[in-house]
């Protein structure tokens, strides 16, 4: 089977069961270290629940990354850039982002809308930047799908867990996902870095968060954006607009 991010052959490393059904092949790719999953046949199966009821991180991943995202993309962009939370969930991270005032929009071809109504994304317009949260290891082609992203933005800031160095086998990472199947991409920090080389990106790692960007972002910004434990998103915050009473009131109209 081919790498699907550096099309190197590769050869099955060892398998797993998903769904509690299917007994499946990993493949690791000792070229970019990407970490495979065979063709992923039992995907329409895996999003009969798009929000796998194991998630019990969902709010508190949300709140988390409304803080370090309203400091880095403060810094990086003031108080006038827009955005998109591409497979956005719900929209709670939407809804939270727009709330302290910035334009934030969401897409997710997999969940409702339930929290961002009225906000959804127009792919045909660019963004500042693309937040994307647990979800490239859900891609099933996972360069044109980071390509399509590039093609409305130049900065893409994500999450994911980091395949360890001495790759673990499935009973020994939660990460793979195997109960509810969804997982089937896994990246290294080599893998990341073989991505920006070959679209001729930078790559910033930010331990829980990723960036990939035609950007130079400064370090102190890239740095500061941890600064969420000492209250440094309260003072964005604080010169932010939030757009809960506007938004409200588009919505009102909207809804006539």
């Amino acid at each position: 089977m081919k790498c699907k991010i550096c099309c190197v052959d590769n050869q099955s490393c060892f398998s797993g069961k998903i769904l509690c059904a299917y007994e499946i092949k990993y493949y690791h790719c000792s070229n970019c270290h990407f970490l495979q999953t065979e063709e992923p046949y039992w995907i329409e199966e895996a999003y009969s629940q798009p929000i796998n009821v194991t998630d019990t991180g969902y709010m508190a991943r949300n709140l988390f990354f409304t803080k370090r995202l309203a400091i880095l993309l403060f810094l990086l962009f003031g108080r006038t850039g827009r955005y998109l939370d591409y497979a956005g969930g719900y929209g709670v991270f939407v809804r939270i982002m727009r709330d302290i005032g910035f334009d934030f929009y969401w897409d997710d071809k997999y969940t409702n809308n339930l929290f961002a109504m009225g906000f959804q994304g127009d792919q045909t317009i660019r963004f500042d930047a693309i937040t994307s949260f647990e979800a490239l290891e859900h891609f099933v082609e996972p360069m044109p799908e980071i390509e399509k992203l590039l093609e409305i933005s130049d900065t893409v800031i994500f999450s994911t867990e980091v395949v360890p160095h001495s790759v673990p086998q499935p009973i020994d990472w939660w990460y793979y996902g195997l109960e509810h199947g969804q997982h089937i991409s896994f990246y290294s920090t080599r893998t990341f870095k073989y991505i920006a080389n070959q679209l001729h990106l930078n790559y910033y790692d930010l331990g829980s968060l990723h960036v990939l960007s035609r950007r130079n972002i400064p370090t102190w910004k890239l740095n500061a954006s941890k600064g969420g434990a000492f209250g440094l998103h309260k003072v964005i915050e604080r010169i932010m607009i939030s757009k809960t009473w506007s938004d409200h009131e588009f919505m009102k109209k909207a809804s006539k």
